[in-house]
């Protein structure tokens, strides 16, 4: 019987080394226009190439299955982010097994395959040590992973998955995510390279930065003060100039005007100004650490021989947002429970914003720079959600480096790219599954004729109602004002090979062409399962995730990470924390934590004494004993009797013996946890800052239960919450 062979690799296949930068916009690089100081992604570009016309599809989860499989994200099943998906053909939020990832296919060719970072490509209720896995990156094709599944992430307190399992949160001094993002992917290719140095590799990095929260190292911050006090608008249009000066923008591109949802400028008090100012600060700073850290990344390859052959692509998943508001956010969890931060309370947070006390994001004016010179945002189908950073270096096969390329381009794209440069074709079968056929088209002449013609000639947009479509130079496109009928929708046309920031409507002046253009956006709409229409957000969680029947959750010490997602759903619900612990004399540390400071619960022992906190909505709410319990065995019980969905009635007991008592009136509406839950410990960001993490018990935990009595749950609230907003 001959010895079993790897998979063979087409001769002189490259390394494929692909990075992913989050809500990182179109004019964000210093390479395409900023004064951010990005050198070592300019570096690349210098070297390779820039695309000027690459297009995503405005969010994150979407492009990346489109990204990773090279087909429309609707057809694969990711219409929208996974914890945002209806069941809908087009809504399933994970991918299709029709669809192979790059990963599947590559490794099918020999290919050593690491994911490293952010995935968001399987749904919450999966992300748990029961799984189901096969969403997970290991269950598609990847062979190493080490990152993150949610959208976003504390970068000083991460909560992080290694291959199929949750691990601890790093505890080093100074760390810092990103950093060690980059370290791993490193010692990933170098343990390849130590044992199978002639097989190529692909490295998958997809960076939380630069998502919400913004945390960069003090000095990467503190580099920029003073730098953005002239505010969004001076600073749009000197990066438009910028824009100009280097090519990245076509000449006679006009600077859209301000949009209508960013204040003027000089609208705001001095107060404002300067919290404004400092949001953008610590993004810049945020943006710089992270292309130090990409720097490192390709010292390494070629410090190691390896960046010669390797095709190293460098892209941003949509455009920069709008989610911060007006003055930017303190705690984003607060947005993602339609609660709102007083000015005041954004002030006093100015000194902490980028450190590990903040859950910052920045003001809209600032997303709108970010997206210079176009309209609109994240989440939109204009050029402001859609348009970003596309660039190439591959020394080997890339000439006339530094040029900039002007086909129009999308993420469905890149895989087709990736094939073709290492010589492998797309499967007709994968795991026994018919494949759906690939929807891009390859880049690859464009590594040689910067001005070789585009690649296809039609792509479709969508995303939470908002529309558009480009064919052969023209674009139609929609900003859809949710809760209207979507026929009411004012479809405006661009003839954008002439207007590339999509500046001068010319609707009413070739009704023809966009009723031609609004025509073939039903027929890719209906080719592609992008119906039915829904522009809901937030509140599409109702029918993703409903409040599970299940009453009672047992938890012993020893258990690893639970996630959010599994964790008892406390919100708006009475429910009971009982601890059967064994205390010696001045015991302390956790005994049952969910979440962190920026949202959580801990039962844990001081000094001998009971404690129970909620890091609430404004702050924390403290339950205490007035003196340390005896040593031996106690039932420690926390009870919270709901009056309402941010209120509830108190009590902290031991043994029988109430201990103190309380309302409160600000309890988390949807999610009492940012967070999972540790039995024994707190990991990562503590819930309470009178203790450090992992805090561990000192005494002996015998069980800690949960439970949870029948009542409406957080989805009320969530739909009460709502309703407000949209009054």
């Amino acid at each position: 019987m001959a010895p079993l062979e790897p998979n063979p690799t087409p001769a002189g296949a490259p390394n494929v080394v692909m990075v992913v930068l989050d809500d990182v916009g179109f004019a964000h690089l210093g390479c395409y226009g900023s004064t951010i100081e990005t050198p070592h992604i300019d570096a690349l570009a210098a070297a390779g190439r820039r695309y000027r016309n690459f297009h995503t599809t405005a969010m994150c989860s979407p492009t990346r299955a489109a990204l990773l499989t090279g087909r429309q994200h609707h057809a694969v099943g990711m219409g929208m982010i996974p914890d945002w998906c209806t069941g809908h053909p087009g809504y399933q939020g994970e991918i299709s097994h029709r669809a192979a990832t790059l990963a599947e296919m590559l490794g099918g060719a020999g290919y050593h395959c690491m994911a490293v970072g952010k995935w968001h490509l399987a749904r919450l209720r999966d992300w748990t040590s029961a799984g189901p896995f096969d969403q997970w990156p290991l269950g598609r094709g990847f062979h190493r992973f080490y990152g993150f599944l949610a959208a976003l992430m504390d970068h000083w307190h991460p909560e992080l998955f290694q291959d199929n399992h949750a691990i601890a949160t790093p505890s080093r001094p100074g760390y810092h995510l990103t950093e060690d993002l980059v370290d791993q992917a490193i010692a990933m290719v170098r343990d390849h390279q130590a044992v199978a140095p002639g097989r190529p590799f692909f490295t998958y990095l997809a960076l939380g930065a630069c998502h919400s929260p913004h945390h960069a190292p003090r000095e990467f911050i503190d580099r920029y003060a003073g730098r953005f006090d002239e505010g969004w608008d001076r600073v749009r249009e000197q990066w438009f100039e910028r824009q100009l000066a280097l090519g990245v923008v076509p000449p006679g591109t006009r600077l859209t005007p301000r949009n209508p949802a960013v204040r003027d400028w000089d609208s705001l008090s001095a107060d404002e100004q300067r919290l404004c100012a400092r949001h953008q600060e610590v993004f810049a700073g945020f943006l710089t650490h992270a292309d130090a850290q990409i720097g490192r990344l390709v010292e390494a390859l070629r410090g190691d021989g390896l960046l010669d052959d390797t095709l190293f692509i460098v892209l941003s998943d949509n455009g920069a947002t709008e989610e911060g508001g007006d003055l930017g956010d303190v705690n984003i969890r607060r947005h993602y429970q339609f609660l709102e931060e007083g000015v005041a309370e954004k002030l006093a947070a100015l000194d902490r914003l980028g450190s590990e006390h903040c859950f910052s994001n920045y003001p809209r004016g600032w997303g709108h720079a970010g997206n210079t010179p176009h309209q609109w945002f994240k989440m939109h189908t204009h050029g402001g959600g859609v348009r970003d950073p596309l660039i190439v270096h591959w020394p080997a096969r890339v000439t006339a480096p530094g040029a900039i390329s002007p086909q129009f381009c999308h993420c469905v794209d890149i895989v087709p790219t990736v094939l073709e440069c290492v010589g492998v074709e797309a499967p007709a079968v994968f795991g026994g599954v018919e494949q759906l056929p690939l929807h891009g088209h390859s880049l690859a002449s464009t590594f040689v004729e910067p001005d070789a013609p585009p690649p296809r000639r039609v792509q479709y947009f969508e995303l939470l109602g908002h529309r558009g479509l480009w064919a052969d130079g023209w674009k139609a496109v929609t900003h859809h004002v949710r809760g209207t009928d979507f026929e009411h929708d004012r479809w405006e046309l661009y003839h954008v090979d002439q207007d590339f920031s999509e500046s001068t409507d010319l609707a009413d002046r070739h009704p023809e062409k966009l009723v031609e253009l609004v025509a073939l956006w039903w027929e890719e709409a209906r080719a592609h399962q992008v119906l039915p229409l829904d522009d809901r957000d937030r509140e599409r969680i109702l029918e993703t995730y409903r409040v599970p029947a299940r009453t009672r959750y047992v938890y012993r010490p020893g258990t690893g990470r639970v996630s959010v997602q599994a964790a008892p759903p406390v919100a708006g619900r009475t429910w009971q924390l009982a601890a059967e612990v064994v205390v010696g004399p001045g015991a302390e540390g956790v005994i049952l934590s969910a979440g962190s400071r920026f949202g959580g619960y801990v039962l844990f022992m001081q000094e001998g004494r009971a404690v129970f906190e909620l890091a609430g909505s404004a702050g924390a709410n403290v339950l205490e004993g007035p003196a340390p319990l005896s040593p031996g065995l106690h039932r420690v019980v926390f009870r919270c009797v709901a009056l309402g969905p941010t209120s509830g009635r108190v009590t902290l007991s031991c043994d029988g013996h109430l201990l103190d008592q309380g309302r409160w009136d600000d309890l988390w509406p949807l999610g009492a946890a940012a967070g999972g839950l540790h039995c024994g410990r707190d990991d990562g960001c503590p819930v309470s800052d009178r203790y450090a993490c992992p805090f561990p018990f000192t005494g002996r935990i015998e069980q800690v239960t949960i439970d949870i009595e029948p009542g409406p749950g957080p989805d009320p609230a969530l739909a009460a919450m709502v309703a407000l907003q949209e009054d």
